[in-house]
């Protein structure tokens, strides 16, 4: 019988499979993020990046991720005695990941390093987490902009600054003055408004010394286990923003009820959450009546790590393409030397390291706009444009990268199965599509300056291609006419994306890079990946972006 069962089970030898990645430095392996770092002032922090990049490479850290995905956190309103705690439950791998996070200086390195690119520094390690746990990504994300939110209300900035962007890492349910550090959420989002944030229904009402109670419901509140919230409420003067904690000082949940946990297509090891206030106690950031302009600064930040996190997830898709076709064979040849298979990768290739310069670049603006007229109306408008097209363009890259791996992909065994549902998740966060489109119009429109100073960063690309001379004319000639600007702006948008990034590819990359993508994306643009013009220098590309050793 022993033996009948052997024979059973024997059947065939397994081969031709990828199997597990080799540990790799993220940051390292990478040229064109390295050159990018390099390139936009953060060369200084070097020795983060690579200390971040052998974390995100290992082996270890996809055992994590793995396993924070699969074990998704689980609300517990009650203890056993039937009191109401609201409290949320994570797997230890959730817990192990954010004490990685932290430690890497995710949440506070562009406001603590006193030198010049420190978001440009902070980007670079976002962007390396990006590939390796998008769900720890988020907390540490709205932590670090919680800071674009505060600087209105100095006193409470004083008071939390340092748990705010300590490196440690406290999960106790605890008031804030009980911990060794903090982490800051974002609760805006209600079921008739979506983004427009001025439907607001919750309420305050003054309660005494300064501060207010707040009632109404919160459809998605982002990691509601967080220390410290950011929040909207309508007062006599209209919608004001709102700093809470999640637990009073006396150690009582701070009249938060979490109704349920959301069941997300993707982004599962993070608890978003469907909460009510019930006299939530808070204290008012900057001016009464003004919540909706004193929280935009902090969806700024987010909506810079929306496009961070797009490019972050092309990034890591073709890696893991690239890696599993220089290990697959078929028709006697390893994928990666198949003619077709290489122009997709090199397709994939060209649209990751766009995606990081554009992202890349508005992190710059972004650090020197405090002291830089130019850069800062810059930034109002790259950030979001970068925002929109990274983040539509992730969906479809990922997808791409899945259909390279074949039915493996396809498995939730697999971590580009896991990227895939992920993938659309930052076109939704902090504004959709036609949201977004909308904000750079009004920084276009409205911000002094933000119109020529798009038109200036674009200049020194005009020359090269005729298809790229008529691009950017044709975004001027577009602005010029605001009575169809609306109906126009997605085109807008797009033109301003694909413009942006091949001025900063022309500046930046090696020729074969730029050259292959003015022509594949502007010139003569395929509408699939792999559809590339002949002549591109495919082995160029395919080398440099070698992420994930091959071979």
């Amino acid at each position: 019988m022993g033996d009948y069962i052997d024979d059973m089970v024997s059947t065939h030898d397994v081969y031709n499979q990828a199997g597990e990645p080799p540990d790799y430095n993220a940051y390292t392996e990478d040229r064109a993020f390295s050159e990018a770092i390099s390139a936009l002032g953060a060369g200084w922090a070097e020795q983060k990046f690579a200390a971040c990049g052998a974390v995100i490479g290992s082996a270890r850290l996809r055992d994590l991720a793995r396993d924070a995905n699969r074990y998704v956190p689980e609300l517990r309103a009650f203890d056993r005695f039937g009191n109401r705690i609201d409290e949320v439950a994570y797997h230890p791998a959730w817990h192990e990941l954010m004490g990685l996070i932290r430690g890497s200086e995710y949440h506070s390195l562009g406001w603590t390093a006193q030198n010049s690119g420190a978001q440009v520094a902070r980007a670079g390690i976002a962007y390396l987490w990006g590939q390796g746990e998008p769900g720890v990504c988020c907390p540490e994300a709205m932590t670090f902009a919680s800071l674009g939110a505060l600087r209105h209300a100095p006193e409470l900035l004083g008071r939390f600054r340092a748990g705010i962007l300590s490196s440690e890492y406290d999960p106790r349910p605890l008031p804030p003055g009980a911990k060794s550090a903090l982490s800051v959420g974002m609760a805006m989002t209600e079921k008739q408004g979506g983004s427009d944030l001025r439907q607001t229904q919750t309420t305050a009402r003054r309660s005494g010394n300064g501060r207010w109670a707040l009632t109404g419901h919160k459809w998605f509140f982002s990691v509601p286990t967080s220390d410290l919230f950011l929040t909207l409420a309508r007062t006599d003067a209209g919608v004001s923003c709102f700093l809470a904690q999640g637990w009073r000082d006396d150690g009582s949940r701070n009249g938060v009820e979490i109704q349920r946990l959301k069941e997300k297509c993707g982004n599962r090891s993070n608890a978003s959450s469907e909460v009510e206030f019930h006299d939530l106690d808070a204290e008012m950031v900057g001016e009464d009546g003004r919540g909706i302009a004193t929280i935009i600064e902090m969806a700024h930040l987010t909506r810079l790590e929306c496009a961070i996190g797009g490019a972050s997830l092309m990034r890591h898709a073709t890696s893991l393409a690239m890696f599993h076709a220089s290990r697959r064979h078929a028709f006697q040849k390893a994928l990666i030397d198949q003619p077709m298979m290489r122009a997709v990768l090199a397709d994939l290739a060209l649209e990751a390291e766009a995606a990081l310069w554009l992202a890349m670049r508005a992190a710059a603006a972004v650090d020197a706009a405090p002291h830089d007229a130019a850069e800062a109306a810059l930034a109002r408008v790259i950030v979001p444009v970068a925002k929109y097209w990274n983040c539509k363009r992730a969906p479809a890259l990922v997808a791409e990268a899945l259909e390279c791996h074949g039915g493996n992909g396809f498995i939730e065994d697999h971590p580009i199965a896991r990227l895939y549902r992920e993938a659309p998740l930052n076109g939704v966060w902090e504004g959709a599509g036609n949201v977004i489109c909308l904000d750079v119009l009004r920084a276009l429109t409205r911000t002094q300056g933000a119109a020529d100073v798009l038109m200036v960063e674009l200049a020194p690309a005009r020359g090269v291609d005729t298809a790229l001379d008529a691009l950017i004319s044709g975004i001027g000639d577009a602005l010029a006419k605001p009575h169809a600007i609306e109906t126009e702006a997605r085109r807008i948008v797009e033109h301003a994306a694909l413009a942006f990034a091949a001025a900063l590819l022309l500046r930046h990359a090696p020729a074969p890079v730029a050259e292959a993508f003015i022509r594949a994306r502007i010139a003569r643009p395929g509408l699939a990946f792999g559809a590339l013009p002949d002549g591109i220098d495919l082995a160029a590309i395919l080398d440099r972006s070698a992420v994930i050793p091959v071979g």
